[in-house]
Formats: C-alpha cells, structure tokens, sequence
C-alpha cells in the first residue's frame, strides 16, 4: 500500500517536486498498466515501488511491513525476494548463459547451485526456451533476450512483478508474444503485475488501467476491451482533485535475431 507518496529532486538549492501526495493499494494478483505522457514520473513512481529510489515523503507498506524505514542490506534482500523488474533493455550479463542468468536471483539468495539451476531451467522452458539454456545474450534474438530477463525476474517468484516498457525495444509480433506472456506467468504465479507502458496494445490487455497526469496524479482509466480478472480493482487516489504459443512466431520476426 502506498499512501501520501512523494519525491522530488535538488535543483539550483530548490526542491523539484516530481510526485507528490500519491495513494495505491494493489491486491495480490493483480495486472496494473500505468500509462501517460513521457516525463510525468510513471519511471520514478516504479522506481520507488520497486525500492530502486527512496521516497522524498510518504509511505510504502508492504504485508504491514513499512519499506521506507528498512536498511539497506534489509531492503536489498526484500528486493531480491520479493520483487521481479523487466526494463526496456534486458540488462543480461553478456558472458553468461541464459540459464546462469536465471540462477543469479537464486544464487544471490544462498540457495544450492542445483536447486537453482532447476529453478532456472523451470522458468526457462515455461517461457519457451528450453533449447536456448546454453546461449549467450549476443546468441538470442531480441524477443528471446527479453524472455530470459523475465525469466530471472520470475525465478522467484516474487509478490510483485514491475515492468518498465517491457516491449519498447520489440517489433510488434514479438512484443504481442511477451505481452501475452506476462499475462500467462500472472495466472501461473498469483503475482501482482505493474507495467508502465506507452504501448496502447499492452495496456488494453490489462484488467486495470491508470493513467498518470502532470503532478504524479492517478485517475484510473475504464479498460472495457481487457479480459476479466478475479481480482479487485486497485484503489488510486491522488491529491485533494481526483483521484506461449505464439512466442516462436514473434520472435522469427524480430529484426535483431541472431543464429
């Protein structure tokens, strides 16, 4: 739960409010796409929820826990467990393979090297790479790339899964393939699911939408085309005004596959 969350920045000796005043409550297994303009803060938002950055004022809570107070070797092992994050760039280590990038989380957890090679094997093949373990990033095509960052994200399997344009760098085919494999592994897992996204195709799949306007304000968006979720709908209130079965095909399309 977030509640009355803020962030700004020094700038010339004076604070930049970027956010301010922000209110989420986000239930288990829920699939949440933030969208607006470029530059109102939905990267700095996620940042925040994901603990990447600390809040200028505000609190962020977590099964009561509250995040803000945590140290920093407390709060790097919360992130690590409990939180999964995809970028736009996959952000792969270029001399491992996919399968040792998938173990890192587990690894940096102290579990058993075979314990988490199996768990990377897992998540690799329910995301339709089992014949890719033993390729290099530089060996993967763009859509494989990013598949294998989700992976390590999913190894886990975190509470809560954000995911920064996840699909920016992605031609169509490809990134409607991962579009619908986020909402697979969701199912699968019961993780709960933030994307910030321009992409309309993406966010029209997503059983709540919430669109971020200038000052960090929420107003969350009706979403008529989405699919229907068990779920609730997530609370957002800002302010005093307002509140795998096509994976192979996109990823023969993407322009940057490699043999």
């Amino acid at each position: 739960m977030v509640s009355k969350l803020g962030k700004s920045y020094l700038h010339g000796g004076t604070a930049l409010p970027i956010l301010w005043d922000i209110d989420l409550s986000l239930d288990p297994g829920d699939m949440v796409a933030v969208v607006g303009a470029s530059g109102v803060g939905k990267s700095t938002f996620l940042q925040l929820l994901g603990t990447l950055d600390l809040p200028t004022s505000g609190s962020i809570r977590f099964n009561g826990e509250e995040l803000t107070t945590m140290s920093p070797s407390r709060l790097a092992e919360f992130r690590n467990r409990q939180i999964g994050f995809v970028f736009q760039f996959h952000h792969l280590l270029p001399d491992f393979t996919a399968l040792e990038n998938v173990m890192m989380p587990a690894l940096i957890q102290r579990i058993a090297t075979d314990r988490a090679r199996r768990m990377a094997r897992d998540i690799l093949g329910r995301v339709g790479l089992s014949h890719r373990l033993t390729h290099r990033p530089s060996e993967l095509s763009g859509g494989e790339q990013q598949r294998v960052a989700l992976a390590r994200a999913m190894v886990l399997e975190p509470s809560l899964l954000l995911a920064d344009e996840p699909t920016g760098n992605l031609d169509r085919s490809t990134g409607e393939a991962i579009h619908q494999l986020f909402l697979d592994l969701n199912r699968e897992c019961g993780s709960t699911l933030l994307v910030v996204t321009h992409n309309p195709d993406l966010a029209a799949i997503m059983p709540q939408r919430l669109r971020m306007i200038d000052g960090g304000r929420l107003v969350r968006e009706s979403n008529a085309s989405s699919e229907p979720h068990a779920s609730s709908e997530p609370h957002a209130a800002v302010g005093a005004p307002d509140l795998v079965s096509s994976l192979d095909a996109g990823d023969a399309g993407d322009a940057g596959a490699a043999s």
